[in-house]
């Protein structure tokens, strides 16, 4: 039986909505749900950054992890063989809301909205670098402007440097939010 595992400050009781759905079986309670594996210099699949909302440990090298509706979140997959890297990809993508369309995701059910995905280890580690300077410039990578992501992997996907995000951007992207809330 999979072991549930809450993140801090989630509780695994029932809410008190009656809707009868524990945050420790997040399919069909509106959350997004990441299955990882790791087998070590095989096929690794991590979460590099995102809000988990609760998760669920299948067995020693697999979980799922559930995002919380609107949850901007980057998804790692990598594969190699006896010869090296075979496959490698990361999705930015922001976790769907019940009743809005969204995208089908390898290992993402049931879906989610894609802000970028960049395949090829040489790419993935430019867009990791750019998470690295989101977070560098003290905003958390989740809480960074959609655009911002968007852009990131427009740039990539075409083969040209991408803008930085810097604290002034963030700041103008949160007010806009504040404006069309």
């Amino acid at each position: 039986m999979p072991r549930a595992v809450a993140a801090p400050g989630v509780s695994l009781s029932r809410p008190r909505d009656g809707s009868g759905c524990v945050s420790a079986s997040p399919h069909g309670c509106g959350l997004t749900e990441v299955e990882l594996t790791w087998i070590e210099g095989r096929h690794e699949q991590w979460i590099r950054f995102g809000r988990v909302a609760a998760e669920r440990i299948l067995s020693r090298s697999t979980r799922v992890m559930a995002f919380r509706p609107g949850a901007v979140f980057g998804f790692v997959r990598w594969t190699s063989n006896d010869f090296g890297t075979i496959h490698s990809t990361i999705a930015i993508a922001i976790a769907m809301t019940p009743g809005e369309p969204f995208s089908t995701l390898p290992f993402v059910r049931p879906g989610a909205e894609i802000l970028a995905r960049i395949d090829g280890w040489p790419k993935v580690q430019q867009a990791l670098a750019a998470i690295n300077a989101v977070e560098a410039a003290g905003i958390e990578a989740c809480d960074a402007s959609p655009d911002h992501w968007r852009h990131v992997g427009n740039r990539l996907a075409a083969g040209l440097p991408f803008r930085p995000y810097s604290l002034d951007r963030h700041t103008a992207w949160l007010r806009r939010r504040a404006i069309e809330a």
